[in-house]
């Protein structure tokens, strides 16, 4: 099976990477390696027995398991990930006669499909962190308990973990993360340079999307202003309101009249990475390939860099969600169900999907094979969930957050908001952000 393969090619390149130390090295290290080296082979041999013995153990079971996920996991053209994946996990477990029928449901579209009728739904599907609390309000998605809950809590980090959980219960199990982060030409920029904006914009052109609603926050969330608390407490509201919010207003401004800035609108990013006129861009995995074409040896991907505001240096925080599996609570057949959706999020899936279709893995097992972590794009998307970024809120509330936003970006860049002005321009808008069917 892939997933012990998988285990095996990782047990044997920790022996690899411990033994190619130099010789100069203390017996102590020697020691160690051979001590790790060994008891990761018998915890992986152990583990291997176990999981083949509880398969064959298992109580027979005869059922029809409906999955859905996005037409693109199921097409010849991107290798039939969801088909593939689910007949590994029927032949891992020969006890169960298991049919499978399957729908198409893109991640961001469960919950307007599985909410309609969740008697109906698919026993097992694919959703965007963001569809949780209305999947759980039409009891369309059940809590993961047990080893899966388990399973998930070991193999995520507690970002992730937190992305599809509400009040302490876990709801899915995560294959992916979904956020922005900065694409930049090594050839203007050094390591040291992309840790600021400020000194970026000393050696070269950035271009940032700052009519996008999705990406505006960011400047603003690094001074402190917040989205319904920790992003759960909807009674709590959106607060970019005084000091803190206008000094971020009047840093935009200054932004926005930096000769070496660019609004990302309209694809003028990728299109200035083209032609050299645009050194940087913000955006996530979905640009990837284009980017990687258009920079060549010189791409480059890192985590959000910070800002310098009045001589402080605060941190850019993207929104950012996650992708998972989910099991339907009315399904007929639970233990399959939930067996197939821990599969479906497994490391072993999570790199058959990375190899079919450049999904960037969020599993910690896998993260750690040397084959993804030396992809820029899966370290720059892991690193900035972790590290800079907030989950997107989940409250119904933040419906009233995105229209302002995005006005405020606009009226930066079309000159409408001043430093005469910005206090009361920033005022205008956390007002509209926190009135309803504004």
């Amino acid at each position: 099976m892939k997933k012990k393969a998988l285990a095996l090619v990782l047990a044997s390149a920790m022996v690899a990477s411990l033994a190619g130390c130099g010789s100069s090295e203390t017996t102590t290290a020697e020691t160690t390696a051979e001590t790790t080296a060994e008891t990761t082979a018998e915890t992986t041999a152990e583990t291997t027995a176990e999981e083949t013995t509880a398969a064959e153990e298992e109580e027979a079971i005869t059922a029809t398991i409906t999955v859905w996920g996005p037409s693109e996991d199921q097409s010849e053209e991107n290798g039939n990930w969801l088909p593939t994946m689910c007949e590994q996990f029927a032949a891992e477990h020969p006890n169960w006669d298991i049919t499978f029928e399957y729908g198409v449901c893109a991640e961001g579209d469960a919950k307007a499909m599985v909410t309609q009728d969740p008697t109906a739904a698919a026993d097992v599907y694919m959703f965007a962190n963001d569809n949780i609390t209305d999947l759980i309000a039409s009891n369309g998605i059940a809590k993961l308990g047990g080893e899966t809950a388990e399973y998930v809590q070991s193999t995520n980090s507690a970002a992730i973990v937190d992305s599809v959980s509400v009040d302490g219960d876990i709801y899915g199990v995560p294959f992916t993360t979904n956020t922005w982060y900065m694409y930049y030409d090594t050839s203007v920029f050094t390591e040291e340079d992309v840790k600021n904006l400020d000194t970026m914009l000393e050696k070269g052109v950035v271009s940032f999307p700052l009519t996008n609603s999705w990406y505006i926050q960011a400047f603003y969330v690094g001074n402190g202003c917040t989205l319904f608390g920790d992003g759960y407490d909807e009674a709590a509201g959106i607060d970019f309101s005084g000091d803190k919010a206008v000094a971020v207003t009047e840093y935009l401004v200054d932004l926005v009249a930096n000769p070496n800035f660019v609004n990302d609108a309209d694809g003028k990013g990728l299109s200035g990475l083209r032609d050299g006129s645009v050194n940087a861009i913000f955006s996530g995995s979905w640009d990837a390939a284009s980017v990687k074409e258009a920079l060549g040896d010189n791409f480059g991907a890192v985590a959000l860099p910070t800002y310098t505001l009045n001589g402080e240096e605060k941190q850019m925080y993207a929104f950012a969600g996650s992708k998972a599996i989910g099991v339907n609570p009315n399904c007929e057949n639970m233990q399959v169900a939930v067996a197939l959706a821990k599969y479906l999020g497994s490391a072993e899936a999570q790199k058959a999907h990375y190899e079919l279709r450049n999904i960037v893995p969020c599993n910690t097992e896998l993260l750690a094979d040397s084959s993804v972590a030396a992809d820029a794009v899966v370290t720059a998307q892991n690193d900035t969930f972790d590290n800079t970024s907030i989950i997107q809120p989940f409250v119904a509330a933040m419906g009233n957050y995105w229209g302002p936003a995005e006005s405020m970006g606009k009226a930066l860049i079309n000159g409408e908001v001043t430093h005469e002005n910005a206090a009361e321009q920033t005022e205008a808008m956390n007002t509209t952000m926190n009135s309803d069917g504004l």
